[in-house]
């Protein structure tokens, strides 16, 4: 069964987006043998990569003394007035820009947040009218997701609570750090695409690699510059409704974010299976259980009062500045994925691609094919040997050499191997130096076939099996062939070449 999601989605703008079929559906068993799949947004908080906070003057830096990166608009002291952060303007748009979305005129509005953590009561944030809406991203595995809104605010502060398990429940006394509160932050919320654990962790690794890109974050989830929101709902399997959902707060990891999604769809179906209620509610998780907890019952836009930020005029962009921070944005991962797989001939979600753009060195490998160098050559070294400490540091134009004098048949893909390493090592040599130091050259195809005929000999019963017009049988013998070869000519044999003759020899 296609478990897909068969509704034609559309963006805030009302514009279609086509959702790749998958069968790639989180799908899980309640206790009553019923099935049920996961439905996911995913709400991503990411730290703008500012000077100073969001409304005020105070240093945006993470690490330092706690209350030390304050002032007076940061402590909510009478009399002072906020300033929007020209920076965290321009970041918000460089983002939208990046995502294909639409940069709106937007509101900053007050959300009354009744928390120890922001010291005025408050908290600055976009509401009803967002700077960005719509777009979307294309994840490494092909499935898109579709982005509903990005919105700016300031982020809160921090509270450390002492004594019992660090929860605030059974704590001796609770301490306030004010350093993180006012930090701009981009709230970027995607829409109900997510429909498995594996697309969310490819949905925020996508997500950070294009701020990290842009230049819009650094992405840092240890450091809480990166923080996901899970909202979770179950429906039974190949139907289209949509049922209550749980928000998964502050994740910090991609490894907790699958694990939670994960619970927490198992746990609701369970509910649903024994026809109990699922509460709107938001939960924690908790990595030492591998559960998610109940922290509070889920609040509504209603219960935080929103009302117009009346210190602050809206923000509306000139589009000539939109177009100016448009044009100036770097390629994108999904756009470089694609280009190096147009230059392979292969798809854009082989496992190579993805992990050469994740490591950053399809420039690399494109600049080495741009040298002439043959492409499936190239993402093979680049994709395993040149993975390593230094591998991204090798000149293209040196990497085409290797691979020409390989492709020439003037170098084994053994030996081609061996001296990528050197070159690796020592930048001040040549593919041909180091071929020439280590005694490298094309073994003649007569002495090639005359070892082949003698690892046949030695071999019999494999070679009739070889033989016997299986064709799996063949294939599963094709290694073991070429592995006596290259024993036997201590890895001077030209792999491809060897084959060849043994073919020949069993079709002849």
């Amino acid at each position: 069964m296609n478990t897909t999601d068969t509704r034609v989605p559309t963006d805030s703008l009302g514009n279609p987006i086509t959702v790749a079929d998958s069968d790639d559906v989180l799908v899980v068993e309640a206790s009553d043998g019923s099935r049920w799949e996961l439905v996911c947004g995913l709400e991503v908080h990411a730290e703008l990569a500012t000077v100073t906070k969001m409304f005020s003057g105070a240093p945006n830096s993470f690490g330092d003394e706690p209350n030390t990166n304050v002032d007076p608009v940061t402590l909510g002291l009478p009399g002072t007035l906020p300033v929007v952060n020209h920076k965290a303007v321009e970041l918000a748009i460089r983002f939208g820009s990046a995502i294909g979305a639409d940069i709106r005129r937007s509101v900053f509005s007050r959300k009354n947040y009744f928390y120890p953590d922001m010291p005025k009561n408050f908290q600055i944030s976009q509401y009803d009218l967002p700077i960005v809406v719509g777009g979307g991203l294309e994840l490494p595995g092909g499935h898109f997701v579709g982005i509903e809104r990005a919105h700016l605010e300031e982020d809160t502060g921090k509270s450390t609570h002492v004594g019992g398990d660090g929860r605030i429940a059974g704590a001796d006394h609770s301490l306030v750090d004010y350093n993180r509160a006012g930090v701009p932050l981009l709230e970027i919320v995607s829409r109900p695409h997510v429909r498995s654990a594996e697309q969310a962790r490819q949905y925020v690794a996508e997500l950070r690699a294009i701020l990290v890109a842009c230049g819009v974050s650094d992405g840092k989830m240890e450091e809480g510059s990166l923080r996901v929101d899970a909202n979770i709902s179950v429906r039974p399997v190949g139907t289209d409704e949509l049922r209550t959902r749980c928000e998964i707060k502050n994740v910090n990891s991609l490894r907790s974010l699958v694990k939670a999604i994960e619970f927490e769809a198992a746990r609701q179906a369970d509910l649903h299976a024994a026809g109990e209620p699922v509460v709107q509610s938001t939960r924690g998780w908790d990595e030492a259980t591998g559960t998610t907890v109940l922290m509070r019952t889920k609040e509504d836009a209603d219960d935080y009062r929103y009302f117009p930020e009346p210190d602050l005029v809206p923000v509306d962009p000139d589009p000539a500045w939109v177009a100016e921070i448009a044009a100036a944005l770097p390629m994108l991962p999904a756009a470089r994925r694609h280009r190096l797989a147009d230059r392979c001939g292969i798809d854009a979600t082989d496992e190579s691609v993805v992990a050469v753009v994740d490591r950053g060195q399809d420039d690399q490998a494109v600049a080495a094919m741009d040298a002439g160098a043959d492409p499936a050559r190239v993402l093979v070294h680049v994709t395993q040997n040149l993975a390593g400490d230094g591998g991204a540091d090798l000149a293209p134009e040196r990497l085409a050499d290797l691979v020409r004098m390989e492709t020439a048949g003037e170098l084994t893909a053994t030996q081609a191997k061996q001296v990528l390493a050197e070159l690796v090592a020592d930048p001040n040599v040549t593919a041909a130096e180091v071929a020439a130091a280590k005694g490298f050259e094309a073994m003649d195809t007569a002495a090639l076939e005359a070892v082949v005929d003698e690892v046949i000999a030695a071999n019999p019963d494999e070679w009739a099996t070889f033989t016997g017009g299986d064709p799996k049988a063949r294939g599963k013998l094709t290694g073991f062939f070429i592995g006596q070869v290259m024993k036997a000519t201590k890895g001077q044999a030209d792999g491809k070449v060897a084959t060849q003759i043994l073919n020949q020899r069993a079709d002849g």
